[in-house]
């Protein structure tokens, strides 16, 4: 049995790590959040310690791995805001702790060398969580691409709608400073999909650039794609909206669909059940995505006359 700790505990994606934890066999320590809403504590480690303040959170595990106790933490889980994952990583580490953070892994791509010292430095390893990459319908299409004499770049059309509320904007996922805006927010794990099935980014083109929206285009070793990534509902496709759906995922392969829109229940755990055997996701894996979202937040978006992106209605 292993043990975990986490931040983070009151936000949208903790519930997963904490199913993941429990499926597994391990067990939660500790845990810590400004917010203290975090009664879904008691559906899984009831006995976890909570903390509001990440001083004394840390002060805690480094207590643990001084005395020698059989409650010094094996893992620390890291499901707080984006612009903390960077630090909350580096806490893991001098706890003694490996770290598994959730995406994107930091939001500046010269962090990841620091972050590769610190895991030689302590002896520990980073991982990140690229659960897609586990997706059963993605591997079978990574196996397929692997399999075919390509002469010819496939074509792409990638589209994920996902749609927000106003809070969206007052919280601090609608902070570009904070979150890294919508490419990192929403989209960094099907850039690091893309990258990884088609290879690496050759040429990179942005059209549009809004606080609830992004396009734009991509040229890659074995495709190109044209890609949308959007909160606003407006963007769903009129059956999507009629089945009462809010989120609406396509990824288009020379006019053909890619089916996984359902399959995402236990990505998390089963990722997991990778790390404990030393097979996860790390830095190096993270680094080709996070480059690219950092280029393209930086980037001015480039005037264009037609129209490059079209909606599956």
């Amino acid at each position: 049995m292993k043990n975990y700790a986490l931040t983070g505990v009151a936000g949208y994606i903790a519930p997963r790590h904490l199913k993941a934890i429990k499926e597994t066999g391990s067990r939660l320590v500790a845990a810590v959040d400004p917010h203290d809403s975090v009664g879904l504590l008691d559906s899984y480690f009831p006995d976890a310690k909570f903390f509001t303040e990440i001083e004394r959170f840390d002060r805690y595990l480094e207590k643990l791995k001084r005395q020698g106790s059989e409650d010094a933490v094996d893992y620390v889980s890291v499901c707080s805001p984006n612009y903390l994952h960077d630090a909350h990583v580096r806490l893991a580490l001098r706890s003694g702790a490996h770290a598994i953070c959730e995406k994107p892994l930091v939001l500046n791509p010269w962090n990841l060398d620091l972050l590769r010292e610190l895991e030689e430095e302590y002896e520990r390893k980073i991982y990140t969580m690229l659960q897609l990459r586990i997706h059963p319908s993605v591997l079978e299409l990574k196996a397929k691409l692997d399999a075919e004499q390509q002469k010819t770049k496939k074509h792409v059309d990638l589209t994920y709608i996902t749609s927000r509320g106003n809070w969206y904007h007052y919280s601090w996922k609608g902070d570009p400073e904070k979150s890294g805006g919508v490419a990192t927010n929403i989209g960094i794990h099907f850039f690091d999909l893309l990258i990884w099935l088609f290879g690496e980014v050759q040429r990179c083109e942005l059209y549009m650039s809004e606080s609830d929206k992004m396009s734009g285009f991509l040229e890659l070793e074995n495709a190109t794609v044209n890609w949308l990534l959007s909160l606003d509902s407006s963007d769903l496709p009129e059956r999507v909206v009629e089945n009462g759906k809010t989120t609406y995922r396509s990824i288009m392969i020379d006019d053909e669909e890619v089916e996984f829109s359902s399959g995402f229940n236990d990505l998390h755990t089963r990722l997991y059940e990778e790390i404990l055997q030393e097979r996860g996701f790390g830095i190096e894996d993270a680094r080709p995505s996070i480059q690219l979202v950092n280029e393209l937040r930086n980037m001015q978006p480039k005037k264009i006359t037609e129209k490059v992106h079209v909606k599956v209605i």
